[in-house]
């Protein structure tokens, strides 16, 4: 009980104090009133633009089509729809509002405007970011896209926590007495940024923790990866807007917004490449089908089970593309035969001729132009476990899974499955893979569930 009660209590309570920052704010604000409010509308205006601009991942999403192909099928549940979630791009929805991420943190960075100092404090700035953003997500919302709530939740806690570590400081006057406005204010924003930077990351792994299920470990790695590309971008333009609205006044504000503007839209293009790179791949590996030597969606299937195994196994958002790339093409050798395998399973062929079929997969692999590793795995997934790289190790497993799950002379079901898998661990599987496996397995994975067994 406990495993299934600590990532709702996470999530809500990322949420909660989002909320409770949210309502302090507000409250503050009217009771107050809103200090310096042309400031404020120009970062909000900033803000709500930027969020207008956000990348509606549900659109790279639905541009997957031949993904979705076999998605209502009852017996592939771990087809065409969970392979996107399977082994998503990196950065490519962690922030789908750069500007607005942005504009937020250079209003809480904002000492003085055009050398006039300013004094609004963190519940302001909640306050600003909070309805700006919610300003801009409405015609989202009316299209139907409404974004994530962890996003938002997310960005006002980070803002809070940038703004908290900046404005007393900077009220108080002990900022410029002990720093100045030289380079070492500079300095003191960067180090700020850094601090902050880590603070989204530790939060939107723990969501991640929470919604997935992987260990925190690798994700928080992939989330301060990620923070190497949009986010130091993202990072570098709030200071740039805060530096440049403290010199030239708001003018500076379109100008220096400008730069991440045209990032995003970078952004937006090499998603689409990467879309479209993975439909084709898709469609390649669909080879094998159509021509009659696989089960229809075989392949679809061992690519979703094998990214949802190395998810367990903690690999990262790159590796987890490679492997789903080798997993759709493991079986591309098999248009060499003359005639094809009974129901197209390899796991079954002698070891000489299963070695044959993946060498002639990995050249097909290594022509279609894929990462190098690809073709490796590809090329590799018939050795013996231990000359294998791990990427090989999950594939081999999963195929020959998917094989004695479906072949006519496996009729046993999954159970029995697993169990002639656990079998083999001495040469053909990792026994650590093939206990991932049946973690997975026994969480709902593939078209039945099946119970770990004890020990």
């Amino acid at each position: 009980m406990r495993g299934a009660v600590a990532p709702a209590a996470v999530v809500w309570g990322v949420r909660g104090a989002a909320v409770l920052l949210t309502l302090a704010g507000l409250g503050h604000t009217l009771w107050n009133g809103l200090v310096e409010p042309g400031t404020a509308l120009a970062f909000g205006a900033l803000i709500a633009c930027g969020e207008l601009a956000r990348r509606d991942t549900r659109d790279a999403g639905h541009a997957r089509g031949p993904r979705d192909a076999r998605a209502g099928d009852p017996r592939d549940p771990w087809g065409a729809r969970d392979l996107a979630a399977a082994a998503p791009d990196a950065a490519d929805d962690r922030q789908p509002a750069p500007l607005a991420f942005a504009g937020a943190l250079a209003y809480a960075l904002l000492g003085p405007d055009a050398a006039e100092p300013t004094h609004h404090g963190v519940l302001q700035i909640v306050t600003v970011v909070v309805a700006a953003a919610l300003a801009g997500i409405v015609p989202h919302i009316a299209r139907g896209r409404a974004p994530a709530a962890d996003h938002l939740a997310r960005r006002i806690l980070t803002v809070a926590f940038a703004a908290v570590c900046f404005q007393p400081l900077y009220n108080s006057g002990r900022l410029e007495d002990g720093i100045g406005q030289g380079p070492y204010l500079v300095l003191f924003l960067l180090l700020l940024l850094g601090l902050t930077a880590l603070c989204d990351a530790v939060l939107a792994a723990a969501l991640a923790r929470a919604r997935t299920g992987r260990p925190y470990g690798p994700l928080l790695r992939d989330e301060l990866r990620a923070q190497l590309g949009i986010g130091s971008a993202i990072c570098a333009t709030g200071v740039v807007m805060a530096l440049g609205v403290a010199v030239a006044g708001l003018w500076a504000l379109p100008v220096f917004c400008l730069p991440l503007l045209l990032t995003q839209l970078s952004f937006h293009r090499i998603t689409a490449i990467r879309t479209t790179y993975r439909q084709t791949i898709t469609s390649l590996a669909r080879a094998t089908e159509i021509a009659g030597y696989t089960r229809p969606g075989h392949s679809r299937r061992v690519a979703a089970l094998s990214c949802a195994v190395g998810r367990e196994l903690g690999l990262s958002e790159r590796e987890l593309t490679v492997l789903e790339y080798a997993a759709l093409m493991h079986d591309i050798g098999l248009l060499s035969l003359v005639d094809p395998v009974r129901a197209g399973a390899t796991a079954g062929l002698p070891a000489a001729e299963a070695r044959r079929i993946a060498a002639l997969g990995g050249e097909v692999a290594r022509q279609t132009g894929v990462p190098a590793e690809v073709a490796v795995i590809v090329e590799r997934q018939a050795d013996p476990y231990r000359e294998q790289p791990v990427l090989a190790r999950i594939v081999r497993a999963v195929n020959a899974y998917e094989d004695l799950l479906g072949g006519p002379r496996h009729p046993g079901g999954p159970l029995a499955a697993l169990e002639q898998l656990r079998l083999g661990t001495g040469r053909d599987y990792q026994p650590e893979v093939v206990e991932c496996l049946a973690r997975v397995l026994a969480r709902g994975g593939r078209d039945r569930v099946v119970p770990v067994p004890p020990g």
